[in-house]
């Protein structure tokens, strides 16, 4: 009997030590997240969400700064921002999503959606508009930008305002961040699925992924949890307005921290496109000479501390966005913030390194 007892007390504090040992190892990494993110966001200006997830478990989940300053509202976790050219795994997918069903190739010309389209350097192909190698002019570096910034223009009106512009290099020859190619990729989502782009988000992709605070961004709709959007020009004034039919499908979506790790789930569990679809869309390209290109359909692909990284950042007027991907842990981490004045980039990738680090929570 004696030796029962000695055999459970044995087995009781080394569950009790594995399991404080579990609790430090957690502590250790918020504490050293919450310290990346105070050194860079102060406390009575605009803030940040951040998350950092492995799998379907949450390691890290905390909001600093003000959701609104007029309020002096503080920021909370489940905080929708606008996300800007994260936006653009939104469409890439929904553009995947209509391959796997036949209703459109990567190969297609754009004339074959747009008929009147010039391009006057050759074929410019589904695949050019997802990977930014079409050559086409990317309209929010001209000039006249600001022109039709406040314009509630429909998709082809906003086509038409950048269509005739000189291309700036022949398809599949370079690579050059392009916000032009995703407003033609929006138009051919509406084109061949007979729903606005709105609607096909909505339907096809946040309802599948239970993507419940996740919406097209429109300023005269109630939104529960919005966050507010600032600048900072030697002081913080509220966000410049401008349409959102302007940044259309290359950046107009808003989302929570907590419906990007939703949407991020279901594309590792298959719920929107194949697995070999969504390793598709994940894989570097190459250009017409064979030159790599470090960026795949709507995710920028990169390493990091060695590790395969499939990130994103964006932004728009008042917000930025950024979202790291680390497949081969399956660890996630996004950081929104309400003022374009904070640069999410570097602190989600600093943070994904110290998470990597953290070898008892990313093994």
């Amino acid at each position: 009997m004696k030796m029962v007892t000695n055999a459970f007390l044995v087995f009781f504090f080394y569950i009790c030590a594995f399991c404080w040992h579990g609790l430090a190892v957690a502590q250790n990494l918020n504490s050293q997240i919450d310290s990346l993110i105070t050194e860079k966001i102060p406390s009575e200006g605009p803030g940040a969400v951040v998350l950092v997830a492995r799998g379907d478990s949450i390691l890290y989940r905390k909001a600093f700064g003000q959701a609104n300053l007029e309020l002096q509202v503080p920021m909370k976790p489940d905080q929708v921002f606008q996300i800007g050219s994260m936006t653009k795994q939104f469409t890439a997918i929904a553009i995947l999503k209509l391959m796997e069903e036949g209703r459109l190739h990567l190969e297609d010309d754009v004339r074959r959606f747009i008929p009147d389209y010039p391009t006057p350097e050759g074929s410019v192909t589904i695949h050019h508009l997802l990977n930014h190698t079409s050559g086409i002019k990317d309209f929010t570096s001209m000039r006249s930008i600001m022109e039709i910034a406040r314009k509630d223009l429909r998709p082809q009106e906003l086509i038409d305002f950048f269509k005739n512009e000189p291309m700036d290099f022949k398809p599949g020859t370079q690579f050059k961040y392009n916000n032009s190619g995703y407003v033609l990729l929006g138009y051919i989502i509406e084109k061949v699925s007979g729903k606005s782009y709105e609607e096909y988000i909505e339907s096809e992709l946040f309802t599948p992924a239970g993507m419940t605070d996740s919406r097209y961004a429109h300023y005269r709709e109630i939104v529960p949890n919005r966050a507010y959007g600032y600048h900072n020009r030697k002081g913080y004034t509220n966000k410049l307005h401008i349409s959102m039919n302007i940044p259309y499908a290359s950046g107009a979506l808003m989302a929570s921290s907590d419906d990007l790790l939703k949407w991020q789930r279901a594309l590792q569990t298959e719920k929107l496109v194949t697995r070999r679809t969504l390793e598709l869309a994940l894989s570097p390209k190459k250009l017409a000479d064979g030159s790599p290109v470090e960026y795949g359909y709507g995710w920028h692909i990169k390493t990091i501390e060695g590790a395969k990284s499939i990130e994103h950042g964006g932004s728009v007027f008042g917000f930025k966005s950024m979202g790291v991907f680390l497949p081969e842990k399956d660890l996630y981490v996004v950081g929104l913030t309400n003022c374009d004045c904070i640069s999410p980039t570097q602190l989600v990738r600093e943070i994904a390194t110290v998470a990597l680090s953290n070898k008892q929570e990313t093994q």
